[in-house]
């Protein structure tokens, strides 16, 4: 039986993941990527003897990634490791608190009780609750074609829809939080789950509740060598599978015959293939590379996510108290969202959160220094001054840390590299800089998502964190498992 060939284009993390999916179920596989490596967001930098991922750092739910091995009949051992992380996150409030979230829930519960007025069976009723949210709707948004009508007649989606009172969806994430607790630092953290997604607990549906859960379920993972391995290791599964890859080669437009895809331009050059996959973000795919089409801007059109202004400092010393994950509150996390959303700036206390690998692989610093990514949630690039929003934000950041850590950060940092929105835009072409495509602040933004696949082309598919189901490494690799599911029954017709 002759095999069928697929185009990809862009080799992220979902780009991979379809890849070594198609690969694997029969299809020959090739895949354009305009940049010279593949990863997208999953890069990394190395200078002067210091070693930082570039983008995603949280590595949850590795169970997405063993998949992948056991599908294309691979050893991961032989490609991949990693290894569970005790300790989840440490948390520095304004008040001098310092909380640190155990992967054990019940050392987790025990602590929460001791730093923050709650009982430590509230706690774990909480997460109780986390489960059963994603228990019930996980099938339906994380596993499933959300514009496809046999997802709405399956018998997962009844019961959830049958269960819908207890998904919180009426209320926000932080009405939910601020009626299970007292402690307004609780709240907090329960609060920062919303920028798992890049969105705003103040917004968002209270259904987002269940994201404790993941981490805390599934536990927070640290892949040996860092987070980049996670695509290195996928490349080189694909490589070995006969994936095709083509670096340095830019896909300037989608071809369409008679309302189907039928290959790819790169330049002047035509590529045919049976079936193309996007893993572009989906506002320049239509902009750029499907022209002559009608594009669905009401989808385009929906409200960017949260990005980022990330300093990577090598720190000329040891900090005992900070661990892999680290997260510094800001005092008023309302005005923080306010502005990230509303006001579209960066105000003067941002919560900052720092992942130094260095803790767990030695390697990434020179001896008795840390690599610190130094990252604050910012809006997306929409023409702001970003030079002085730079300026102002470093200065503030580096008050805040010298501060709460009581050394002077600016006189130890060795070495700095700055990744902004126009920066992270112009390398990875998301729309604005966001870091997971159309943000999640009401209750029918799963719904408004873009599907995977094209309503009005055939043959032709999305993938990655700007559409169904959204951003983040693990739903980047759920898009590349939908849609290769997708192809595989259309195919079959």
């Amino acid at each position: 039986m002759e095999r069928e060939k697929a185009i990809i284009i862009g080799a992220g993390i979902a780009g991979l993941a379809t890849a070594i999916r198609l690969q694997s179920a029969n299809f020959d596989v090739e895949v354009f990527e305009t940049n010279p490596s593949a990863g997208g967001k999953l890069a990394e930098i190395r200078e002067k003897g210091y070693r930082f991922d570039c983008g995603p750092s949280l590595f949850t739910m590795p169970q997405f990634i063993e998949e992948l091995f056991t599908i294309s009949s691979k050893p991961m051992s032989a490609y991949f490791s990693y290894v569970k992380k005790e300790t989840v996150c440490n948390y520095f409030y304004e008040d001098d608190t310092r909380f640190t979230a155990h992967a054990d829930i019940d050392k987790f519960a025990m602590s929460a009780a001791e730093a923050f007025e709650v009982e430590a069976q509230t706690i774990k009723d909480y997460f109780d609750s986390s489960k059963k949210k994603f228990d019930l709707t996980s099938s339906l948004f994380l596993e499933k074609s959300l514009h496809k009508l046999n997802t709405y007649l399956s018998s997962d989606t009844i019961k959830a829809i049958t269960n819908v009172g207890q998904l919180d969806i009426g209320a926000t994430l932080h009405k939910v939080n601020s009626k299970k607790f007292k402690d307004r630092r609780l709240v907090q953290f329960f609060d920062r789950f919303a920028t798992y997604n890049g969105s705003n607990p103040y917004k968002t549906p209270g259904i987002m509740s269940m994201i404790p859960h993941l981490e805390q379920y599934y536990g927070t993972f640290f892949p040996e060598g860092g987070m980049y391995s996670i695509a290195h290791s996928l490349y080189r599964l694909a490589q070995d599978l006969g994936v095709v890859f083509n670096f340095n080669a830019k896909v300037t437009q989608i071809a369409v015959a008679n309302n189907s895809a039928e290959g790819v331009f790169v330049g002047e050059k035509r590529i045919d293939a049976d079936v193309v996959v996007s893993n572009m973000d989906i506002v320049p795919t239509y902009r750029k590379l499907l022209p002559d089409c009608k594009a669905p801007e009401k989808t385009l059109q929906q409200p960017r996510s949260s990005s980022a202004l990330i300093f990577y400092w090598g720190i000329k010393g040891t900090f005992p108290e900070l661990d892999l994950h680290n997260i510094f509150f800001s005092e008023n996390y309302k005005e923080e969202f306010d502005c990230i959303f509303t006001r579209k700036e960066v105000g003067n206390d941002p919560t900052i959160y720092i992942n130094i690998t260095s803790k767990n692989e030695p390697n990434d610093a020179p001896e008795g220094c840390e690599n610190w990514f130094v990252m604050i949630n910012v809006p997306g690039n929409q023409g702001q001054d970003w030079d002085g929003i730079i300026t102002t934000a470093k200065k503030n950041i580096l008050q805040k840390l010298s501060r709460i850590l009581q050394r002077d950060i600016e006189q130890i940092i060795e070495t700095e590299s700055i990744l902004d929105p126009r920066t992270i835009e112009e390398r990875t072409q998301s729309y604005q800089g966001s870091l997971y495509g159309s943000s999640s602040n009401n209750k029918y933004a799963a719904f408004l998502r873009h599907p995977n696949f094209s309503q009005q082309i055939k043959k032709l598919y999305f993938c990655g964190g700007s559409v169904h189901p959204g951003g983040g490494i693990p739903l980047c690799l759920l898009s590349g498992k939908i849609v290769a599911e997708l192809i595989s029954k259309d195919t079959k017709k």
